[in-house]
């Protein structure tokens, strides 16, 4: 079991570092890696349910490789140069790992601050923030809801002029917004048009009703 776990091979892996051995220029040393990285804020008020007392400062952290790599590889990459927990795990859902992140779903734990998120070596971390972000796609919808606007491109031009931070998540959501406003575009097109209808019946003034 121990031999498959360390030939699992993914270019999305998870990690722990605690505060206490961490080395305290991490972020210039996780640069020096040269692989895109994103960090936890430090979870310093988490509860071990079992004994009632904080658990350890630490961070979660997730690389981000071009190619697949191996459980060994990150390992050893991430406990020599970082001096963390040899335990790495593969990223199954980046929209899990960042509630994890802040506690965004468990209202029942500590919640962090989402401005103390770290990244790093190219990591787009605005990006990844919008798409994850769910009060980031409501602000949209509501945007969205509430305007007048009733072309993709009008709407895109509208968000990259008032809301620049939210224009990724409109790129990668693309198809549901376009579907969006073509529904709401034909909704008032078939409105107009009952309306137009029922105006036409009300005014006829044909022989047989009088």
């Amino acid at each position: 079991m121990e031999k498959r776990k360390k030939e699992q091979r993914s270019n999305k892996w998870a990690f722990l570092m605690y505060q206490e051995s961490s080395p305290t220029d991490y972020l210039e040393v996780l640069e020096e890696i040269h692989v895109p990285f994103i960090l936890s804020p430090w979870h310093d008020k988490d509860v071990n349910r079992a004994t009632g007392k904080l658990k350890k400062s630490h961070k979660h952290g997730a690389f981000f490789f071009d190619s697949l790599k191996s459980y060994s590889q990150v390992s050893q990459l991430i406990s020599h140069k970082l001096n963390a927990p040899a335990h790495v795990e593969i990223i199954m859902s980046p929209k899990g790992m960042y509630d994890y992140f802040i506690h965004a779903e468990n209202k029942e734990k500590t919640s962090y601050n989402i401005d103390d998120i770290e990244s790093g070596s190219g990591f787009e971390l605005n990006q990844f923030l919008a798409e994850n972000n769910d009060d980031l796609l409501a602000n949209i919808y509501e945007v969205l809801r509430n305007s007048n606007l009733k072309e993709f491109a009008d709407f895109t031009d509208f968000v990259a002029e008032k809301f620049p931070e939210l224009l990724p998540v409109v790129f990668n959501k693309s198809y549901f917004f376009k579907m969006y406003l073509d529904s709401k575009r034909f909704q008032e097109i078939n409105r107009k048009s009952n309306n137009q209808n029922t105006k036409i019946f009300k005014n006829d003034k044909s022989p047989d009703s009088k």
